[in-house]
């Protein structure tokens, strides 16, 4: 089987690193737009073209699913890809996890971009699904860039920021942007002893195999290296990508050809 990724950056690594791990013979796609990133503060209609254009780079190689891995594409261009691809190339999304982490009741944040952050599509997520949680919204300004460019400092400090706008009895935390999984267990520090972190890679790499009726196998003889699309042209894996946990899962022993 062959799944592509998309997203305007590495925020893609985290649900590709989900999938290799439940299925590492899937083959991998990565199509990300280092031309035209960050997307959050394009139009909605720059967004969707952007994202097509990343689409159609990855959906030449005829994978058999497309995973969506960045909440602001999925926001603005997810009609308009499902529209374009589906139903033969099955399309999935990815939705903040509000419905897991505010389970439980209690204080919950979420953590998201400043374009995202009091969005109505994040406000209709916690009207729909926050099940009376008391839950805060917390503006990440900066930190999407700095993982996108593997600056620790910077990480340190948009993270810092950001824990002091968290509640400090908070039980959950919402990983809200893609990028945030890669520097999780810098966040875990930085918030509340205890509190749990709730992404969505994995729960979007289990849909992706769902859509095609494919099981997990964690076991599984491991595919090659995946072909690499940066804005269209394929490429190595960016360098950046070699600083977290899961672009060193994709890439064990260095650059992609």
């Amino acid at each position: 089987m062959k799944i592509a990724l998309m997203d305007s950056g590495i925020g893609l690594l985290a649900a590709a690193a989900a999938v290799r791990r439940l299925r590492p013979d899937a083959e991998l796609v990565l199509s990300c737009d280092p031309d035209g990133l960050p997307w959050g503060p394009r139009t909605p209609e720059d967004i969707s073209g952007r994202a097509l254009a990343v689409a159609h780079a990855a959906s030449a190689h005829r994978p058999d699913a497309l995973i969506v891995a960045c909440n602001t594409a999925t926001v603005h261009a997810l009609p308009a890809l499902r529209a374009a691809y589906e139903p033969g190339l099955p399309v999935v999304g990815t939705v903040p996890a509000i419905k897991p982490a505010t389970a439980g009741g209690g204080a919950v944040a979420v953590w998201a971009t400043p374009a995202t952050t009091g969005s109505p599509y994040q406000r209709g997520l916690i009207a729909e699904f926050g099940q009376g949680a008391e839950v805060t919204e917390v503006p990440c300004p900066g930190l999407a860039d700095a993982v996108q460019s593997a600056d620790d400092e910077a990480v340190d400090r948009a993270v810092a920021a950001a824990a002091a706008l968290t509640p400090a009895g908070v039980r959950a935390v919402v990983l809200g942007c893609t990028h945030y999984e890669l520097v999780a267990d810098r966040i875990a520090a930085a918030v509340a002893p205890g509190a749990a972190l709730h992404g969505s890679a994995t729960a979007v790499a289990s849909q992706a195999l769902r859509r095609i009726g494919a099981d997990p196998a964690p076991e599984a003889e491991p595919a090659g290296p995946p072909v690499v699309l940066l804005s269209g042209r394929q490429s190595d894996l960016p360098p950046e990508a070699l600083a977290y946990e899961q672009g060193r899962l994709l890439a064990p022993v260095g650059r992609l050809v």
